[in-house]
C-alpha cells in the first residue's frame, strides 16, 4: 500500500539497509521523481552551509534575477551551469556555497505599477514568490537561508550607512549634471531607454537638462581598477579588454587657451599636443558658460542650443549625430602663438564630458575635418608621414602620427618628440602640463524614481547637505504608494514623508527624495550573502571566510556596468575595513545566449506578426535547417525569420515552465548543457530536448531491467574476460575524459562521455563478470550526471543500493589498470587514403607494425606492383605507405 510521504520521511530517518522495500517506476515518471527529490533536499535541508575553517571553501554564485515575474530559457541555462558547477565542487569534498537572491529595485515595476493599478511592492514580492518556486523547481541546489531582496529595508539600510561614511571621506558629492530627461514620467532617462529620440515608455521626446545629481568618486580608483586587470587571469579576455576601453587611461596634455577681453581661461586636454600649432577653431558644449553668455545677444545661438538639449547625452548618440555648431562671436587665444581662435558651440561636445571643450585640429582629426568644411574654417597641415607616403588633407584628415610641419620651432621632430617638447613649453609659461587622464566618469548613483533606496540625505536651510545619522537608518522607502498619470516621482508629492528635522540644529528640513541606481544594489549583494542575517553590520567575519567568489556566472552584456561597479564596490568595502580581498570575483564565465528560429507574417501597413515556435510546424531540410513553417492552428504558411536571441519582441521565447511540465526538469537541464558549451550560444530545438529525454529513459530502463542484480552490490572485476575487460577500459577512458572536461566546465563532453558509457552497458550480457562491470559502469554514469541530472540519479543511487547521498559520494578516479591495453588499433593509409585498419601489441617496435601494415591483404592489394618508397608510422595511431 502507498502512503504519501512514507517514502521521502524513511529516506530521511533509515539507514539503507533498513528502508522498507520500494517498488521501481515501471516507466520514468519525471514528475513523481522530481517532487520526492525536491521534498527530500528541502526537508533535510542539505544545501544549507556554514563556515568550516578545516574544509576548502567555494563559493559559486550566478547573477540574481530581477523579479519580472517568469522566469525565461536565458535564466534557466544561466543556472543551470551555476548549479552544476555547485554539485561537482560539492562531490570533489569542498564546502560549497551556492545562494539566490532578488534584484528587486527598478523602473518595471514602476511601469508595471501603472498598468496594473498595484503598487510596486505588491508586484514584486508577488513575482518573487513564483520565480521561487520555479526555481526550486529545476532543482537547483541553494542555501535558502541566505536569501535577500534589495527592496529590503534590512538590506538597503546598510548601503545607506556605506553611502553617508563615503561622504564623510569626500567619495560622495552632489553637483549639477546633465541628464536625459523625459517631461511626461517626470524622470532621468539612461541613454538606452531614449529610442530616436524619445523616451522609451513616454514618448515624449527627451530633454538634455541640467540637474543635481549624486556622484561616488570611482575615477580615484581608475588607476588601481585597471591595473588589476592584468592578474584576472581567469576572466575572459573580452571583459578585460572591455573593462580596460571603458577606464580608458590615457596620457595627454592639460592646456589652457585665453579668452579675449577676459581674464578667464579655456582649459581643454588633448593626447595629440603634436597637432596643436593645427588649431583653427575650438568647440564649447552648448550648455558652456560662453556659450550661454553668447546665446543672450543672440537668437540663433540660443535656438541651437535649445535644440542641443533635445539630443542625446551618449557617446554613441553623438559619434551617429550630424555634427552641427554656431560660431559664439569670441576668440580663444592660442597658448602658443597668440593668434585669435574662433570659438563655436558644437553639439558634439557634452558638458558632462572632461572641461566641455575641445581644441579642434581639422587637418588632422576627420570629425574636426567634417565640421570645418561644413562651415568654412580653415584647415592647415602640421604633420608629415615619416615615410613620404601620401599625406594630404584636401579629400580628407591625416591621421597618422609622423613629422611636424608648419610648426615653427618644432618642425622636424617626431610626433613623439613634439609630445615631449611642447608640453615641456607650456608648463614653462603656466600655461599646461602632461597629465593621465580617463575616459572612466564617476558614478552618478541618483535617480528621480520612486522604486529604489531612498538617498540618505537631508538638505536643511541652515546647515545644508547633511547625512542621516546612522542610528536613523535606514530611511525608509514608503511601500503603500500610488501612481497618478502625471508621472514622476510620489515622494515628491509626500511632504509627509520627505519633512524632517535636520540632524545638526533640529531645524526644518527635506529629505533627498532621490534614489539610488539599482547597480548599487548589485554591487555587492554576492558579499552580504555570506553573512545576510548580520543585524549590527553591513558585513562581518564570515564575509572573509567565502570572499571573494570563486566563481561568478552571468551574460556578457554586464561585463562592463554591473561588473566595473562590484569591483569598484569591493574596493570600497575593503577600505571601510569591512573585506580583506582586492577583488570580489576569481573566476569569471560569461555564458552564450539561448537563440532559436523567429517566424513572422507581414501586414499590409508593414508591420510584423510575430509566432511563436510553440505555435508553428515546421519543416526541416536534412541538414536540419528550416525550410516550411505553417501554424499549427489554420495550416496557413507563415515566413521563416532566422534564428535569433529569445525575446518578448519576437516572440521566439520558450517558457521554461511548459518544458518542465512536459519533459521535466532533469531533461531540460540535461539538453541546455549537452547542446553546446557554456560560453557559446544555445539553439534552441525540441526535437534535441526530446533526445535529452530519450537518453535518461534508457538509463532508467536499463537501471529498471538490471535491478535486482545491481541491489546485490558491486561483484568480482579481477579475472575478467576480453569483452569485459573491452567495456571496462571504454568506461574508464570515458571517465577520464569526463573529469577532465568538468574541470574545463565543457559539459557538453560530459554527457557524451555518459552517452558512451550507456552504450557500453547495454552490449553486455548476463554473466557474473558482465554484472560486475555494469554496476561499476552505471555507478559511475550516476555519479557523472549527477550535477546535471540532479533528481533521476538520486533517486537511481538510492534505489539501487549505491548509497544514501549521491551528493556525499566521492568523485570516481579512474582505474589505470583498466586502461592498460595488450593491443592497440592502427589506421593504415596508402598513399593518404585509408585501406586497412590492423591490431598490433601495445609494445611492438617500429619494424612490427610496419610488417604487420604491409601483410594486410587489402593494403598489399593497393600496393601490388609499385615501389614501397617510404613507411611512416606514427605511434599508437597511424601508418601512411607510401608506394608508386
Amino acid at each position: 500500500m502507498y502512503i504519501p510521504g512514507w517514502g521521502i520521511l524513511a529516506r530521511l530517518i533509515l539507514p539503507v539497509a533498513t528502508r522498507p522495500e520500494t517498488t521501481m517506476q515501471e516507466s520514468y515518471d519525471a514528475a513523481e521523481i522530481e517532487a520526492e527529490a525536491q521534498a527530500h533536499w528541502e526537508e533535510s535541508r542539505i544545501f544549507e552551509v556554514t563556515e568550516d575553517p578545516e574544509r576548502e571553501k567555494y563559493y559559486c554564485l550566478s547573477m540574481f534575477p530581477y523579479p519580472s515575474g517568469k522566469l525565461h530559457m536565458g535564466h534557466v541555462r544561466n543556472y543551470t551551469i551555476g548549479d552544476v558547477v555547485s554539485r561537482y565542487q560539492r562531490m570533489l569534498g569542498k564546502n560549497v556555497l551556492q545562494p539566490m537572491g532578488w534584484d528587486a529595485f527598478g523602473l518595471p515595476a514602476e511601469g508595471a505599477a501603472i498598468k496594473n493599478n498595484m503598487a510596486p511592492a505588491k508586484w514584486t514580492y508577488s513575482n518573487i514568490e513564483y520565480m521561487k518556486n520555479q526555481l526550486k523547481q529545476l532543482g537547483f541546489g541553494y542555501d535558502w537561508s541566505r536569501e535577500l531582496a534589495t527592496c529590503r529595508p534590512d538590506y538597503y539600510r546598510w548601503e545607506q550607512w556605506l553611502f553617508t561614511e563615503l561622504y564623510k571621506k569626500d567619495l560622495v558629492y552632489r553637483k549639477n549634471s546633465v541628464v536625459n530627461w523625459d517631461p511626461v514620467d517626470k524622470t532621468v532617462l539612461a541613454n538606452e531607454q531614449v529610442i530616436d529620440g524619445r523616451g522609451w515608455r513616454s514618448g515624449a521626446p527627451v530633454e538634455r537638462r541640467e540637474i543635481p545629481q549624486w556622484f561616488i568618486r570611482i575615477t580615484a580608483y581608475a588607476e588601481e581598477l585597471l591595473g588589476e586587470l592584468d592578474h584576472m587571469e581567469q576572466w575572459p579576455e573580452q571583459v578585460r579588454t572591455m573593462q580596460r576601453n571603458w577606464i580608458g587611461r590615457s596620457e595627454g596634455v592639460k592646456m589652457d587657451f585665453g579668452i579675449e577681453g577676459s581674464q578667464e581661461r579655456l582649459t581643454i586636454y588633448t593626447t595629440r599636443p603634436d597637432t596643436l600649432m593645427g588649431v583653427t577653431y575650438m568647440a564649447v558644449a552648448a550648455e558652456h558658460p560662453l556659450a550661454l553668455e553668447a546665446a543672450g545677444a543672440d537668437s540663433v545661438l540660443d535656438a541651437f542650443i535649445e535644440e542641443c538639449r533635445r539630443g542625446g547625452t551618449s557617446e554613441a548618440d553623438i559619434e551617429t549625430m550630424e555634427k552641427k555648431g554656431h560660431r559664439l562671436g569670441v576668440n580663444a587665444i592660442h597658448p602658443i602663438t597668440g593668434e585669435p581662435v574662433p570659438i563655436f558651440a558644437a553639439n558634439f561636445v557634452l558638458m558632462g564630458y572632461g572641461t566641455g571643450a575641445v581644441m579642434a585640429v581639422p587637418g588632422h582629426d576627420q570629425r574636426d575635418w567634417e565640421f570645418a568644411t561644413r562651415y568654412g574654417v580653415p584647415i592647415r597641415q602640421v604633420i608629415t608621414s615619416a615615410d613620404g607616403s601620401p599625406c594630404g588633407i584636401d579629400e580628407a584628415a591625416y591621421t597618422e602620427k609622423g613629422v611636424l610641419i608648419n610648426s615653427g620651432q618644432f618642425d622636424g621632430m617626431s610626433s613623439g618628440e613634439a609630445f615631449e617638447a611642447i608640453a615641456a613649453h607650456l608648463h614653462a609659461a603656466d600655461k599646461g602640463e602632461k597629465t593621465v587622464n580617463y575616459r572612466l566618469r564617476d558614478w552618478g548613483v541618483s535617480r528621480q524614481r520612486y522604486w529604489g533606496a531612498p538617498v540618505p540625505m537631508i538638505q536643511c536651510g541652515s546647515c545644508g547637505i547633511v547625512p542621516v545619522p546612522s542610528e536613523d537608518l535606514p530611511v525608509l522607502l514608503p511601500e503603500d504608494v500610488a501612481f497618478d498619470a502625471s508621472g514622476g516621482s510620489p515622494l515628491k508629492k509626500m511632504p509627509e514623508w520627505s519633512r524632517t528635522r535636520c540632524p545638526e540644529c533640529g531645524g526644518p528640513a527635506e529629505r533627498e527624495t532621490d534614489t539610488f541606481d539599482t547597480f548599487m544594489e548589485s554591487s555587492w549583494y554576492y558579499a552580504r550573502y555570506a553573512c545576510s542575517d548580520a543585524e549590527n553590520a553591513m558585513l562581518d567575519q564570515r564575509a572573509d571566510y567565502w570572499l571573494p567568489v570563486d566563481h561568478y556566472i552571468g551574460g556578457i552584456e554586464h561585463a562592463i556596468l554591473h561588473l566595473l561597479y562590484a569591483r569598484f564596490y569591493h574596493k570600497l568595502m575593503r577600505d571601510a575595513g569591512l573585506v580583506k580581498s582586492d577583488e570580489p570575483f576569481t573566476r569569471l564565465l560569461t555564458q552564450g545566449m539561448v537563440i532559436a528560429e523567429t517566424y513572422f507574417r507581414a501586414q499590409p501597413d508593414g508591420s510584423m506578426i510575430w509566432y511563436n515556435p510553440a505555435d508553428v510546424e515546421v519543416e526541416h531540410d536534412d541538414k536540419g535547417r528550416a525550410v516550411k513553417a505553417v501554424l499549427v492552428s489554420d495550416g496557413q504558411p507563415v515566413s521563416i525569420g532566422g534564428i535569433e536571441k529569445m525575446s518578448k519582441s519576437k516572440n521566439n521565447g520558450v517558457d521554461p515552465q511548459s518544458m518542465i511540465s512536459r519533459f521535466g526538469a532533469d531533461t531540460v537541464r540535461l539538453y541546455t548543457m549537452f547542446t553546446s558549451p557554456p560560453e557559446q550560444s544555445l539553439e534552441w530545438s525540441e526535437e534535441g530536448v526530446e533526445g535529452a529525454l530519450r537518453f535518461i529513459r534508457r538509463i532508467w530502463n536499463l537501471s529498471r531491467n538490471n535491478r535486482d542484480n545491481l541491489k546485490s552490490g558491486p561483484g568480482d572485476l579481477t579475472g575478467l574476460g576480453e569483452t569485459q575487460k573491452t567495456a571496462r577500459r571504454e568506461i574508464h577512458e570515458a571517465l577520464k575524459q569526463a573529469r577532465f572536461d568538468y574541470q574545463r566546465h565543457q559539459f557538453n563532453t560530459v554527457v557524451s562521455a555518459c552517452m558512451k558509457i550507456i552504450n557500453t552497458l547495454y552490449r553486455l550480457g548476463d554473466s557474473a563478470a558482465d554484472r560486475a562491470v555494469l554496476h561499476e559502469g552505471l555507478g559511475i554514469t550516476l555519479v557523472l550526471l549527477g550535477p546535471i541530472a540532479p533528481h533521476v540519479t538520486h533517486s537511481l543511487w538510492r534505489d539501487l543500493g549505491y548509497g544514501d547521498e549521491i551528493l556525499n559520494a566521492a568523485w570516481p578516479e579512474p582505474d589505470e589498470s583498466a586502461l592498460e591495453r595488450e593491443s592497440i588499433q592502427y589506421v593504415v593509409q596508402v598513399n593518404g587514403k585509408v585501406r586497412a585498419k590492423i591490431m598490433a601489441p601495445v609494445q611492438a617496435d617500429r619494424e612490427v607494425v610496419e610488417q604487420a601494415a604491409l601483410n594486410d591483404p587489402n593494403v598489399a592489394r593497393f600496393i601490388a606492383g609499385a615501389t614501397v618508397r617510404k613507411v611512416i608510422v606514427v605511434p599508437n595511431k597511424l601508418v601512411n605507405v607510401v608506394a608508386n
